[in-house]
């Protein structure tokens, strides 16, 4: 009976996982609201960037690129760090305050699986997005890329450890109330001096930021979707340093149970 049950365990992890990704997809795609609202900010940003811009060529103020080769990959960062980060962050939070994530741990679904249900999730989501980004841009003028597998793997790295990051981050907040300012107030000024919105010129800046999250994985993307460069191995190394760490504070800190008022 025990040979039996081991043999079928292996097969019964991967339906809960399947279980979960269903889930968590119906989820989403269930509340038009939030899903169209994840979707149409990068793609207005970057078609409201395509409008003015079009036709530009290269410009040393994007350090030889063109305005669309510039945005087109940071922008589509932008929109992973939203699904996979601030998103994450703030819906676990509240599941946690309403009580979700107690019933969940009450269930046979292993905890690996929820969260990898979760990173699934995310990944399909952010892998629209960037798809429609990369469209758009393409209608503008932007040459599709031709390095896949560097962006890829640059995708899937960013996406797992901006999950461990959003799930840390989650670890800490108190409640759902606070959950949106918190989440914010770490993100918004990264944004900023990793150069997302705009090119930063100030070598002290780039250094500070090269050894944060957000600006390798913009330059992870940068040199396959702009320069058809291949893997930026040195930006993917920093970038799994902190899904690292962000994966340890979340599995020392994280709470299924909500916290004390």
């Amino acid at each position: 009976m025990n040979i039996t049950a081991a043999r079928h365990a292996p097969r019964r992890d991967v339906g809960l996982l399947w279980h979960q990704i269903r889930y968590e997809q119906l989820s989403f795609w269930r509340n038009p609201q939030s899903a169209f609202f994840t979707f149409v900010f990068p793609v207005v940003l970057i078609t409201i960037f395509g409008a003015l811009f079009h036709g530009g060529g290269g410009s040393s103020y994007f350090d030889g690129l063109s305005a669309l080769q510039y945005y087109v990959p940071t922008i589509a960062a932008l929109s992973v760090l939203g699904s996979c980060y601030s998103q994450l962050a703030i819906v676990l939070s509240m599941r946690r305050q309403d009580g979700i994530l107690k019933r969940v741990r009450a269930t046979p679904l292993p905890a690996w699986a929820y969260f990898l249900g979760l990173l699934a999730h995310c990944i399909m989501i952010s892998a629209i997005d960037v798809a429609l980004i990369t469209g758009i841009g393409s209608l503008f003028g932007m040459p599709l890329p031709t390095q896949w597998p560097a962006i890829a793997l640059a995708l899937v790295l960013g996406a797992a450890s901006f999950c461990a990051l959003g799930v840390a981050v989650a670890s800490l907040i108190r409640n759902s109330e606070a959950a949106p300012a918190v989440v914010q107030l770490v993100l918004f000024p990264l944004l900023f001096i990793s150069g997302t919105y705009m090119p930063i010129h100030s070598a002290m800046l780039n250094r500070i930021s090269s050894a944060l999250p957000v600006r390798p994985f913009n330059q992870a993307l940068l040199g396959p979707f702009a320069q058809h460069t291949g893997f930026d191995w040195n930006n993917l190394a920093v970038l799994a340093a902190w899904g690292a760490a962000g994966a340890l504070i979340a599995i020392r800190r994280f709470r299924w149970n909500p916290r004390p008022q």
